[in-house]
């Protein structure tokens, strides 16, 4: 257990009670009907219960004695602790997420969270590779025929083909290929289900693994997971990271990531003249304001060619 879990967990136990079993069915409602993963319900019933201790505090002792200036007293107080603009603007959405909730399971009489200004994050562009270096690093296993590179060929080629999300890749099974359509079933974030071409070197990679690497690795357990790691359990996302990282590192590659990836894809899409509507739909993205980060990226790869090229730039 993390730190921040164990510092959690005790604020948890030290909630009063009625505010504890209000985060504890909103930790429920999350899981259950809106299907959040796991990562996404810990991040909200942490946020939650910093805000129920601040409100604990100030004098609260269950859900209906929230109001505006609590949430907003709390918000101050995280900003006067050095919180960055990107965590306030994320507290700030648990806390409208929690206040609709509970106003409409009758725990509020009024959603006090919905006037909740937050500051807007700062908007980072991701960091992308150039195409040849993106084909770089996809070809950097070679042609090591051990089961090991057969499958890190696939995890390269598909995150790459496809720009699935590290989770996505890892859930797949077996029957969420469809090599005669080259598409993947992908399950995406809250429950989503999308289909997700990929071309020709992911298929001959795929069919290098299923045909010469998975066995190696399958044991009973291994169920229909497509990806195993070298015990015969379902790849985790944290090797895939180790995976992705290692061969850049091994290439003389810029830093990258399996998310890296995931932004190169999108950002090369869009510069081959992909519709941003179709790029959203691929990547799953539930607003076409995530998917246009990427027309930012290409325009400053344009500039920055522009003002190298140019001799008047």
């Amino acid at each position: 257990m993390s730190r921040t879990d164990r510092s959690t967990r005790a604020l948890h136990q030290a909630l009063p009670s009625s505010l504890r079993d209000g985060v504890d069915e909103f930790a429920g409602h999350l899981a259950r009907v809106d299907n959040r993963s796991t990562h996404t319900v810990r991040a909200y019933v942490a946020d939650v219960v910093s805000l129920l201790d601040h409100a604990g505090r100030m004098g609260c002792t269950e859900p209906r004695d929230l109001d505006i200036s609590v949430l907003r007293s709390w918000l101050a107080k995280l900003r006067t602790l050095g919180a960055a603009r990107a965590s306030l603007a994320r507290r700030a959405a648990s806390a409208r997420t929690f206040s609709t909730w509970a106003h409409r399971n009758g725990l509020l009489e009024t959603d006090v969270g919905a006037p909740l200004a937050s500051p807007r994050a700062h908007r980072e562009l991701p960091a992308v590779l150039r195409a040849d270096q993106a084909t770089e690093l996809v070809l950097a296993p070679g042609d090591d025929p051990s089961p090991a590179s057969f499958r890190d060929r696939v995890v390269l080629e598909l995150l790459y083909a496809t720009g699935i999300r590290v989770s996505e890749l890892c859930g797949l099974d077996l029957g969420d290929v469809d090599a005669a359509r080259r598409v993947v079933r992908v399950l995406g974030k809250g429950g989503k289900e999308r289909t997700v071409p990929y071309g020709l070197p992911a298929q001959r990679a795929l069919d290098d693994w299923l045909r010469l690497g998975r066995s190696t690795f399958a044991v009973p357990a291994s169920g229909a997971a497509l990806l195993l790691g070298v015990r015969g359990g379902r790849l985790q996302p944290t090797v895939v990271r180790r995976i992705v990282g290692g061969y850049a590192r091994a290439a003389n590659l810029p830093r990258t990531s399996p998310h890296g990836l995931r932004h190169s894809a999108a950002t090369h899409l869009l510069e081959g003249g992909a519709d941003l509507r179709a790029v959203q739909e691929l990547l799953g993205h539930a607003t076409l304001s995530s998917t246009q980060i990427y027309t930012h990226v290409s325009v400053e790869r344009l500039r920055a060619a522009y003002r190298q090229a140019h001799p008047r730039a």
